[in-house]
Protein backbone atom coordinates (compact mmCIF):
# COMPACT_ATOMS: atom_id res chain seq x y z
CA UNK A 1 0.00 0.00 0.00
CA UNK A 2 1.17 3.71 -0.68
CA UNK A 3 1.46 5.53 2.44
CA UNK A 4 2.03 9.21 2.23
CA UNK A 5 2.86 11.11 5.11
CA UNK A 6 1.62 14.38 4.99
CA UNK A 7 3.48 16.03 8.55
CA UNK A 8 7.12 15.16 8.51
CA UNK A 9 9.37 17.37 9.87
CA UNK A 10 13.10 17.31 8.34
CA UNK A 11 14.37 16.31 12.01
CA UNK A 12 17.69 18.24 11.43
CA UNK A 13 19.80 20.69 12.92
CA UNK A 14 18.30 23.94 11.15
CA UNK A 15 14.79 22.53 12.09
CA UNK A 16 15.74 21.97 16.02
CA UNK A 17 17.35 25.57 15.83
CA UNK A 18 14.00 26.79 14.43
CA UNK A 19 11.99 25.54 17.86
CA UNK A 20 14.63 28.08 20.14
CA UNK A 21 13.47 27.82 23.29
CA UNK A 22 10.97 24.85 22.97
CA UNK A 23 13.82 22.26 22.55
CA UNK A 24 13.67 21.45 26.57
CA UNK A 25 10.04 21.18 26.89
CA UNK A 26 9.62 18.76 23.67
CA UNK A 27 12.26 16.76 25.02
CA UNK A 28 10.57 16.49 28.03
CA UNK A 29 7.14 16.01 26.72
CA UNK A 30 8.12 13.72 24.28
CA UNK A 31 10.14 11.07 26.59
CA UNK A 32 13.23 11.54 24.71
CA UNK A 33 16.52 13.74 23.50
CA UNK A 34 15.09 15.88 21.22
CA UNK A 35 18.31 16.27 19.38
CA UNK A 36 18.96 16.83 15.17
CA UNK A 37 19.81 13.79 12.89
CA UNK A 38 21.73 14.34 9.43
CA UNK A 39 19.65 15.15 6.62
CA UNK A 40 21.32 11.34 4.91
CA UNK A 41 19.97 9.66 8.30
CA UNK A 42 16.09 10.88 8.39
CA UNK A 43 15.71 10.22 4.36
CA UNK A 44 16.73 6.53 4.83
CA UNK A 45 15.00 6.37 8.15
CA UNK A 46 11.55 7.67 6.02
CA UNK A 47 12.49 5.30 2.75
CA UNK A 48 13.20 2.11 5.32
CA UNK A 49 9.45 2.40 6.08
CA UNK A 50 7.94 2.58 2.64
CA UNK A 51 6.90 6.03 3.39
CA UNK A 52 7.05 8.48 0.99
CA UNK A 53 6.66 12.27 3.45
CA UNK A 54 5.66 15.94 2.58
CA UNK A 55 8.28 17.94 4.55
CA UNK A 56 7.27 20.97 7.24
CA UNK A 57 9.21 23.90 7.15
CA UNK A 58 9.21 26.11 10.52
CA UNK A 59 8.79 29.84 11.27
CA UNK A 60 8.28 31.33 14.49
CA UNK A 61 10.94 33.80 14.08
CA UNK A 62 8.86 36.55 15.64
CA UNK A 63 8.24 34.97 19.02
CA UNK A 64 11.18 33.36 19.57
CA UNK A 65 13.60 35.61 17.89
CA UNK A 66 15.42 32.31 16.45
CA UNK A 67 16.03 31.85 12.61
CA UNK A 68 13.16 29.83 11.04
CA UNK A 69 13.42 26.25 9.03
CA UNK A 70 13.06 27.73 5.57
CA UNK A 71 11.16 27.48 2.57
CA UNK A 72 14.45 27.16 0.73
CA UNK A 73 15.87 24.67 3.32
CA UNK A 74 12.76 22.38 2.73
CA UNK A 75 12.50 22.54 -0.77
CA UNK A 76 16.15 21.61 -1.00
CA UNK A 77 16.03 18.68 1.33
CA UNK A 78 12.73 17.35 -0.78
CA UNK A 79 15.00 18.25 -4.21
CA UNK A 80 17.65 15.67 -2.64
CA UNK A 81 16.30 13.24 -1.78
CA UNK A 82 13.61 12.10 -4.44
CA UNK A 83 11.00 9.47 -4.43
CA UNK A 84 11.23 9.72 -0.45
CA UNK A 85 10.20 13.42 0.11
CA UNK A 86 7.31 13.83 -2.40
CA UNK A 87 6.44 17.35 -1.39
CA UNK A 88 7.26 20.31 1.17
CA UNK A 89 4.79 22.64 3.11
CA UNK A 90 6.12 26.00 2.85
CA UNK A 91 5.92 28.42 6.18
CA UNK A 92 5.71 31.75 7.03
CA UNK A 93 5.37 33.76 10.30
CA UNK A 94 2.03 35.93 10.07
CA UNK A 95 3.10 38.56 12.11
CA UNK A 96 5.60 39.69 9.67
CA UNK A 97 2.71 41.13 7.73
CA UNK A 98 3.37 42.31 4.34
CA UNK A 99 6.92 40.31 4.37
CA UNK A 100 5.01 37.39 5.01
CA UNK A 101 3.05 37.53 1.87
CA UNK A 102 6.22 38.24 -0.51
CA UNK A 103 7.90 35.13 0.83
CA UNK A 104 4.46 32.94 0.50
CA UNK A 105 4.96 33.86 -3.16
CA UNK A 106 8.11 33.10 -3.32
CA UNK A 107 7.69 29.86 -1.79
CA UNK A 108 5.50 29.01 -4.31
CA UNK A 109 6.76 30.40 -7.62
CA UNK A 110 10.61 29.97 -6.95
CA UNK A 111 10.56 27.03 -4.23
CA UNK A 112 7.43 25.24 -5.44
CA UNK A 113 6.15 24.68 -2.03
CA UNK A 114 2.74 21.89 -1.94
CA UNK A 115 1.51 25.04 0.55
CA UNK A 116 2.14 26.13 3.84
CA UNK A 117 1.22 25.02 7.71
CA UNK A 118 0.77 26.92 10.60
CA UNK A 119 1.22 26.53 14.11
CA UNK A 120 -1.32 28.75 15.68
CA UNK A 121 -0.18 28.28 19.48
CA UNK A 122 3.74 28.26 19.04
CA UNK A 123 3.43 31.24 16.29
CA UNK A 124 0.97 33.08 18.97
CA UNK A 125 -2.01 34.11 16.83
CA UNK A 126 -5.72 32.55 16.00
CA UNK A 127 -5.84 31.91 11.92
CA UNK A 128 -9.17 33.59 12.42
CA UNK A 129 -8.03 36.90 12.93
CA UNK A 130 -9.06 39.45 10.79
CA UNK A 131 -5.72 41.27 10.82
CA UNK A 132 -4.36 38.53 8.85
CA UNK A 133 -6.34 38.82 6.34
CA UNK A 134 -3.66 40.46 3.62
CA UNK A 135 -2.19 36.57 4.49
CA UNK A 136 -4.77 34.74 3.29
CA UNK A 137 -5.91 36.26 0.52
CA UNK A 138 -2.65 36.06 -1.19
CA UNK A 139 -2.49 31.70 -0.31
CA UNK A 140 -5.89 31.95 -1.93
CA UNK A 141 -4.74 33.67 -5.10
CA UNK A 142 -1.41 31.56 -5.30
CA UNK A 143 -4.19 28.58 -5.21
CA UNK A 144 -2.60 26.22 -2.78
CA UNK A 145 -3.87 24.63 0.18
CA UNK A 146 -2.64 25.49 3.91
CA UNK A 147 -2.55 23.19 6.88
CA UNK A 148 -2.81 23.91 10.35
CA UNK A 149 -2.41 22.44 13.77
CA UNK A 150 -5.53 22.23 16.09
CA UNK A 151 -5.69 20.95 19.29
CA UNK A 152 -3.03 21.28 22.32
CA UNK A 153 0.76 20.62 21.73
CA UNK A 154 3.81 19.82 23.07
CA UNK A 155 5.59 22.19 22.68
CA UNK A 156 5.68 25.05 25.79
CA UNK A 157 3.57 22.18 27.83
CA UNK A 158 4.41 21.67 31.56
CA UNK A 159 6.53 24.86 31.74
CA UNK A 160 5.34 28.22 33.56
CA UNK A 161 2.52 29.60 31.90
CA UNK A 162 3.10 27.39 28.82
CA UNK A 163 6.23 29.90 27.75
CA UNK A 164 2.86 31.75 26.97
CA UNK A 165 1.68 29.99 24.36
CA UNK A 166 -2.42 29.93 24.48
CA UNK A 167 -4.00 26.50 23.75
CA UNK A 168 -7.30 28.54 22.49
CA UNK A 169 -5.43 30.06 19.23
CA UNK A 170 -5.14 26.45 17.48
CA UNK A 171 -9.69 25.88 18.36
CA UNK A 172 -11.54 24.21 15.51
CA UNK A 173 -13.85 26.89 15.37
CA UNK A 174 -11.00 29.11 14.29
CA UNK A 175 -10.13 27.15 11.57
CA UNK A 176 -14.44 27.13 10.77
CA UNK A 177 -14.24 30.74 10.57
CA UNK A 178 -11.34 30.54 7.85
CA UNK A 179 -12.87 27.82 5.61
CA UNK A 180 -16.70 30.30 5.66
CA UNK A 181 -14.48 32.97 4.57
CA UNK A 182 -12.27 31.37 2.12
CA UNK A 183 -14.66 28.88 0.39
CA UNK A 184 -12.12 27.69 -2.37
CA UNK A 185 -8.98 27.76 0.11
CA UNK A 186 -8.60 24.09 0.68
CA UNK A 187 -7.45 23.85 4.66
CA UNK A 188 -6.20 20.03 6.16
CA UNK A 189 -6.87 20.32 9.73
CA UNK A 190 -3.52 18.69 11.23
CA UNK A 191 -3.42 16.66 15.07
CA UNK A 192 -6.96 15.34 16.70
CA UNK A 193 -7.48 18.18 18.20
CA UNK A 194 -7.64 17.16 21.91
CA UNK A 195 -9.43 18.45 24.05
CA UNK A 196 -11.89 19.31 20.63
CA UNK A 197 -12.34 15.98 18.82
CA UNK A 198 -16.21 16.20 18.13
CA UNK A 199 -15.70 20.00 17.60
CA UNK A 200 -13.01 19.33 14.91
CA UNK A 201 -15.44 16.28 13.78
CA UNK A 202 -18.42 18.70 13.33
CA UNK A 203 -16.00 21.31 11.44
CA UNK A 204 -14.66 18.43 9.11
CA UNK A 205 -18.15 17.16 8.22
CA UNK A 206 -19.92 20.74 7.48
CA UNK A 207 -17.16 22.63 5.26
CA UNK A 208 -16.37 20.98 1.89
CA UNK A 209 -12.99 22.42 1.81
CA UNK A 210 -11.98 20.97 5.32
CA UNK A 211 -9.84 18.01 5.97
CA UNK A 212 -8.36 16.36 8.19
CA UNK A 213 -5.04 14.38 9.39
CA UNK A 214 -4.22 12.19 12.06
CA UNK A 215 -0.65 13.46 13.18
CA UNK A 216 1.20 13.37 15.76
CA UNK A 217 -1.09 10.69 18.63
CA UNK A 218 -0.68 7.41 18.82
CA UNK A 219 -3.47 5.82 17.13
CA UNK A 220 -4.40 3.44 19.80
CA UNK A 221 -5.15 6.42 22.04
CA UNK A 222 -8.02 7.66 19.25
CA UNK A 223 -11.42 8.15 21.36
CA UNK A 224 -13.44 5.20 20.10
CA UNK A 225 -16.46 7.65 18.73
CA UNK A 226 -13.11 9.38 15.98
CA UNK A 227 -12.37 5.64 15.09
CA UNK A 228 -16.03 4.77 13.63
CA UNK A 229 -16.26 8.25 12.24
CA UNK A 230 -12.68 7.26 10.01
CA UNK A 231 -14.47 4.35 8.68
CA UNK A 232 -17.98 5.89 8.01
CA UNK A 233 -18.26 9.71 7.64
CA UNK A 234 -15.27 10.58 7.99
CA UNK A 235 -13.66 8.06 5.34
CA UNK A 236 -12.94 10.69 2.51
CA UNK A 237 -11.74 13.58 4.51
CA UNK A 238 -9.23 11.82 6.84
CA UNK A 239 -5.78 11.75 6.01
CA UNK A 240 -2.26 10.03 7.29
CA UNK A 241 0.47 12.07 9.07
CA UNK A 242 2.95 11.02 11.49
CA UNK A 243 4.51 14.26 13.00
CA UNK A 244 8.02 12.67 12.33
CA UNK A 245 10.28 12.60 14.71
CA UNK A 246 7.75 12.98 17.16
CA UNK A 247 7.04 8.90 17.19
CA UNK A 248 8.57 6.33 15.54
CA UNK A 249 7.02 4.94 12.51
CA UNK A 250 7.60 1.40 13.97
CA UNK A 251 4.99 2.78 16.10
CA UNK A 252 2.70 4.66 14.23
CA UNK A 253 2.24 2.26 11.24
CA UNK A 254 1.73 -0.77 13.93
CA UNK A 255 -1.30 0.99 15.57
CA UNK A 256 -2.54 1.62 12.46
CA UNK A 257 -3.03 -1.58 11.38
CA UNK A 258 -4.01 -2.53 14.80
CA UNK A 259 -7.00 -0.70 14.46
CA UNK A 260 -8.82 -3.41 12.39
CA UNK A 261 -9.77 -1.14 9.24
CA UNK A 262 -11.22 -2.57 6.38
CA UNK A 263 -8.48 -2.20 3.42
CA UNK A 264 -10.34 0.19 1.56
CA UNK A 265 -10.20 2.28 4.78
CA UNK A 266 -6.86 1.97 5.22
CA UNK A 267 -6.01 2.88 1.25
CA UNK A 268 -8.67 5.92 1.64
CA UNK A 269 -6.62 7.04 4.83
CA UNK A 270 -2.92 6.48 3.82
CA UNK A 271 -2.66 7.84 0.03
CA UNK A 272 -6.32 7.78 -1.92
CA UNK A 273 -7.84 10.96 0.06
CA UNK A 274 -4.51 13.07 -0.37
CA UNK A 275 -4.00 12.14 -3.95
CA UNK A 276 -7.46 13.73 -4.48
CA UNK A 277 -7.30 16.43 -2.75
CA UNK A 278 -3.65 17.49 -3.30
CA UNK A 279 -3.24 16.10 -6.39
CA UNK A 280 -0.05 14.27 -5.05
Amino acid sequence: MRRIDLHCYPGTAPWIASQGPYVEALATYWKRPWAAREEDAVAADVAAHGVEAVLVAFDIETVTNTPPCTNAYVAGMRDRHPGVFIGAWGAVDPHKGEAACEEAEIAVKDHGVLGFHFHPIMGHFSVDDPALGPLWETIDGLGVPVMIDVGTTGMGAGMPGGMGARIRHAHPMAVDELAARYPNLTIIASHPGWPWIDEMTAVALHKGNVYWEMSGWAPKYFPPSLRTDIRGRLRDKIMFGSDHPSMPYERILREWDELGYAEEVMHAVFHRNAERVLGL
